[in-house]
């Protein structure tokens, strides 16, 4: 009898331990953790840190908090099916905060592991001390120039994420790279095909928008690269918005919205 008991015991312990791991997503990152190394003061210092959901159902990120102001965190708000991808974007801002930073963004979902930390850190050379851009950088500078200004998406609903491509080519002497990509209203994520741009090669940079407010929509974009020339490019996207239609159905489209 004794014996029994024990087995079964044994059995509905195994069951609910089964039952515990059974259906639930695993929120995998990439990497934990970004160096920015020295970064001039002024410049937003940007970093999104991909995962993949390696569960066996949707993972929701319910949300992000960082460990002060001047970190502010965004994410991927949708669900994400098993097998797909999200992101976690942290941008720091240097503006006034010269020194080594190290801080910490609290990603808090449904997967197994219900809380994980990420970290960027880094050191901001202040304005004093920063070097000016000399005019021989500027002569041998990268030169970025688009194939388009301005993209139209067309009709949206709110909520929905496209991604548009922008062509871009490198026109100067030194590769181009791309520092940052943000809009005003920090609807948009964006990735770079590429490392960097070698001169007179063509890289796409991907812009993905989702818009929260219906209207006509004119999304200035701002290009933050090494083209010493035109530090700062802008671009456009341009949409007219809707009211969703939809009630808990997953949409396409490439990378979800974020905060």
């Amino acid at each position: 009898m004794k014996k029994d008991m024990k087995n079964l015991v044994l059995s509905i312990s195994l069951l609910l331990a089964s039952v515990a791991t059974f259906g639930q997503s695993k929120i995998n990152f990439v990497a934990e953790q970004h160096e920015f190394g020295e970064i001039n003061e002024g410049r937003m210092a940007s970093h999104e840190f991909e995962f993949v959901n390696t569960g066996d159902q949707p993972l929701i990120i319910s949300n992000v908090q960082a460990s002060c102001g001047c970190t502010t965190p965004f994410w991927t708000k949708e669900p994400i099916l098993p097998g797909q991808k999200g992101s976690v974007k942290a941008t720091y801002n240097t503006n006034g905060r010269p020194g080594s930073f190290n801080k910490s963004i609290t990603v808090t979902s449904n997967a197994v592991e219900p809380t994980k930390a990420l970290v960027i850190k880094g050191n901001v050379i202040g304005k004093d001390k920063a070097p000016a851009v000399t005019e021989d950088q500027k002569a041998n500078s990268a030169k970025i120039v688009f194939e388009k200004q301005e993209i139209r998406l067309g009709k949206l609903e709110v909520g929905q994420a496209v991604t548009a491509k922008f062509k871009v080519k490198n026109t100067g002497k030194t590769p181009l790279e791309i520092y940052d990509v943000q809009s005003g209203t920090y609807s948009t994520t964006w990735r770079l095909n590429k490392g960097s741009i070698k001169p007179n090669e063509d890289g796409l940079l991907e812009v993905t928008y989702t818009p929260r407010a219906a209207g006509e929509i004119n999304e200035t974009i701002t290009v933050t690269s090494t083209d010493y020339n035109n530090y700062f490019t802008k671009v456009a996207l341009k949409a007219t918005v809707v009211p969703s239609t939809a009630k808990g159905v997953l949409k396409d489209g490439g990378t979800s919205p974020f905060k």
